[in-house]
């Protein structure tokens, strides 16, 4: 039996480290509180599921957005930055994400104050389009676009940054080619192909955006009215765009919000579309899209693993790894700009390789957990021209993301044979590496702490 309004009670401290604070958000499947992170010091949000784990089924469903999110880093997304699972009441456990806290409101608060201006809407389609050009790209279909789901971040020289939140009811592009009986997402924000039931592609979340973007200007719901009278009126009718709005962001809405899927623009075209918009429309200036690579440098550098001597916690962590997968090598890769450094390496003496060569053209870096039964036949594995082949026939590495979004390097075992490995083998090479990022964390906050003394004292 799923308990879906059950209330919810969580400890004042979660988990030892974070401080249940106010709530701020509501929907229909959970609840998400301010909360302080004692060890790190800083606001983070956690969302918790008002559906207590009670089957199988309930934890798969909580699980998968979990994993979901911890797969994607973009900074026009909200972070998943740790989840757990709080054994308050054993007999129901309740599943809760940790995210990033984005100290701003969101849309549909921000409209109660009025419409924006075709400047600040501009500007929020070009980061929201940018984050859905990143999910398509990934094959996920956000399916629940809304005001609701819009942060607004502050953001220097320009309008707030908005971020796109709660992947709830999102699926892969795949799961969505079947049309379904079910409708899911909101009704005012609804494409026509969901109203429907048709099969869904990334072009219903561009219809959405599009309906969000026209409320954001004129400061009223495209559709209004009941529920049925709403999601129905769009298959009728397209929605009305303002004659006061300027010309080419008129253009840019109206082909967003076709009916027909296949008349909409990409994430990818829009957001072209969106940035001259803003140049040469709206006398703007040419945004750039934050640097992620320069941003993950610093992090490495932050980290100080590369500059620290060799570490006995981390050597552990790679011996036992070796002893329980039975594999040759286990290492802990640091990803600089053009070396791949070994903080920990069991089975190996190099201590470092070229970038080029980490892992065939990966750049030695991937941004979720990489199984490679054997490199020499996985169609993932392409290696660059003039770089020598892998020694190794198999691969198993989890990324080292921090807190913060950046990916560090990996943690990983290799064999010179090909091997497999089963689900929970790959659970137990997870939670090793999650030892890894625990270790690495609590010691950046020890130096910070340190810093700090060391500054008020100074």
């Amino acid at each position: 039996m799923v308990d879906v309004g059950a209330p919810i009670a969580l400890p004042a401290v979660l988990q030892a480290r974070y401080r249940i604070g106010p709530e701020v958000g509501r929907g229909g499947a959970s609840t998400v509180y301010r909360a302080r992170d004692l060890l790190i010091g800083r606001d983070v949000a956690i969302k918790v599921f008002r559906t207590r784990v009670r089957t199988a089924d309930d934890l798969r469903s909580q699980e998968g957005e979990a994993r979901m999110l911890g797969g994607l880093n973009h900074p026009a997304l909200v972070s998943l930055l740790d989840a757990g699972m709080d054994l308050t009441d054993a007999t129901a456990p309740q599943m809760y994400l940790i995210m990033e806290f984005v100290d701003g409101p969101d849309l549909r608060r921000r409209l109660r104050e009025g419409p924006l201006t075709a400047f600040e809407v501009a500007y929020l389609a070009w980061d929201l389009l940018a984050a859905l050009q990143y999910v398509h790209e990934r094959g996920i279909i956000h399916r629940d676009l809304k005001p609701a789901n819009v942060l607004l971040a502050p953001a220097e020289a320009r309008p707030s940054r908005g971020k796109l939140a709660d992947f709830g009811i999102a699926v892969l592009n795949a799961a969505a080619d079947e049309p379904s009986e079910e409708t899911t997402g909101t009704a005012a924000y609804l494409s026509p192909e969901q109203v429907e039931g048709r099969p869904l592609g990334s072009e219903t979340d561009i219809y959405s955006l599009g309906l969000v973007l026209l409320e954001a200007y004129t400061g009223r719901t495209a559709f209004p009215g009941g529920v049925v009278e709403s999601a129905f009126a769009r298959l009728e009718e397209d929605p009305e765009v303002p004659s006061d709005m300027p010309t080419e962001l008129a253009a840019v809405l109206r082909r967003m919000t076709a009916r027909q899927p296949l008349d909409r623009p990409s994430a990818r075209e829009a957001v072209t579309d969106f940035r001259e918009i803003i140049v040469h429309e709206l006398g703007g200036e040419r945004p750039t899209a934050p640097d992620p690579e320069a941003a993950r440098l610093a992090a490495v550098r932050d980290s100080h693993l590369l500059d620290s001597p060799p570490d006995l916690e981390f050597d552990r962590l790679t011996a036992i790894a070796a002893r329980i997968f039975d594999v040759p090598v286990a290492v802990i890769t640091v990803v600089g700009e053009d070396r791949v450094w070994l903080k920990s390496r069991h089975g190996m003496d190099v201590a470092e390789v070229e970038r080029r060569q980490g892992l065939g053209a990966t750049g030695a870096l991937h941004d979720q957990t990489l199984i490679v039964e054997d490199v020499t036949t996985d169609p993932r594995i392409t290696f660059t021209p003039g770089a020598e082949a892998s020694p190794f026939r198999f691969y198993a590495g989890v990324p080292l993301i921090t807190a913060d979004g950046h990916n560090l390097g990996s943690f990983a075992v290799a064999d010179a044979r090909p091997r497999t490995m089963t689900p929970a083998q790959i659970e137990t090479l997870e939670d090793l590496a999650a030892m890894v990022l625990h270790e690495i964390e609590l010691r950046s906050a020890v130096r910070r702490v340190a810093l700090g003394r060391f500054r008020q004292e100074g």
